[in-house]
């Protein structure tokens, strides 16, 4: 595993370095306290995020929640924040509100890091600043993957440095774009302690043979004489792991064998249990189950005592996959 996992960050050009969040607004919200800061990428590049904090003095459990991609590129750390966007992707409030610290921060070429400027509201060329930023990359002999793994383990850096946060209790999630950076991102980097992928749980081999679009960030040639997805989320074990898939989502077509592969990885560390796997029925998009199930999860994960979390687990343990009946 540790071979892979350096050829893997070699191959995407991860990157960590130190960050410190500066606090730009701070402002009380229902329940918790919401405050706009920001940091440096590794290129020194400034990244804008919410900081969102349960009430009270902490330290606090905390995740970096990375947002969705829907072609939305106005909507990035708003989104999870609860301030606009699908209330399924609203990761932010739901947790802080259960004492669960959240950093939300913008991808690359989202909300605020549009070459074009800052805010919510979409411009005619955000699907072009996208793929310019890809293209250039590629021309530079850099993949944008690497530039958004490294974007999000700065993001940990940010998190870990907050005063009120627990850094032994770091966790990440996402849903589609954000559930490919959060397993990508979770194989390479072990300071995250626990990590959920929702929509994103579909092998190179599948999207290939289906003729499935496959997101500009995870164009990384070469990836598939490294790891494929499956081989992917096993490098996140003995870490807690929950896949969320759906019944009717092309991007987490083959999630079952996504799984299964994984699945032996723990099982090898004797940490069968500590993955697990939801299948609903259902699209692409979260709704009212998907949404309670992953900010449930989350929570139980984060909150859970230190010293429980670093209990072995048992041999005999074997991996929970639960299935929902179709109806």
């Amino acid at each position: 595993m540790t071979e892979v996992r350096a050829r893997l960050a070699e191959l995407v050009g991860f990157t960590r370095r130190e960050a410190t969040a500066l606090v730009l607004e701070s402002q009380p919200a229902s329940g918790h306290r919401r405050k706009l800061v920001e940091y440096a990428s590794a290129e020194g590049e400034a990244i804008r995020a919410f900081l969102l904090l349960p009430e009270g003095d902490g330290p606090f459990p905390a995740v970096v929640a990375h947002h969705q991609h829907r072609r939305q590129w106005h909507l990035g750390k708003s989104e999870v924040a609860g301030i606009t966007g699908d209330r399924f992707q609203h990761f932010g409030p739901a947790l802080a509100t259960r004492g669960v610290a959240v950093l939300a921060p913008d991808s690359i070429c989202f909300e605020d890091r549009r070459r074009t400027g800052t805010g919510t509201q979409p411009r005619e060329d955000d699907w072009l600043q996208h793929y310019t930023e890809t293209s250039h990359g590629l021309v530079r002999g850099d993949l944008l993957m690497g530039k958004v793994l490294s974007d999000a383990a700065a993001a940990v850096s940010a998190l870990a440095a907050v005063d009120e946060v627990d850094a032994t209790r770091i966790g990440t999630l996402g849903h589609s774009y954000g559930g490919n950076t959060v397993l990508f991102h979770a194989a390479l980097d072990e300071r995250l302690s626990f990590a959920c992928a929702s929509g994103a749980a579909c092998t190179y081999r599948t999207k290939l043979a289906r003729g499935t679009p496959i997101e500009m960030a995870e164009v990384i040639p070469g990836i598939l004489e490294v790891a494929d997805v499956d081989e992917l989320a096993g490098l996140i074990a003995p870490r807690p792991l929950l896949i969320v898939s759906a019944t009717e989502d092309p991007y987490s077509r083959d999630a079952d064998a996504v799984v299964a592969g994984a699945a032996r990885s723990y099982a090898a560390l004797g940490a069968g249990e500590r993955i697990r796997h939801v299948r609903v029925d259902g699209g692409h998009a979260l709704d009212d189950e998907r949404f309670a199930l992953v900010t449930s999860w989350i929570a139980a994960r984060a909150l859970e005592s230190q010293a429980a979390r670093e209990t072995a687990p048992s041999p005999s343990s074997h991996s929970d996959r639960d299935k929902r009946p179709h109806s």
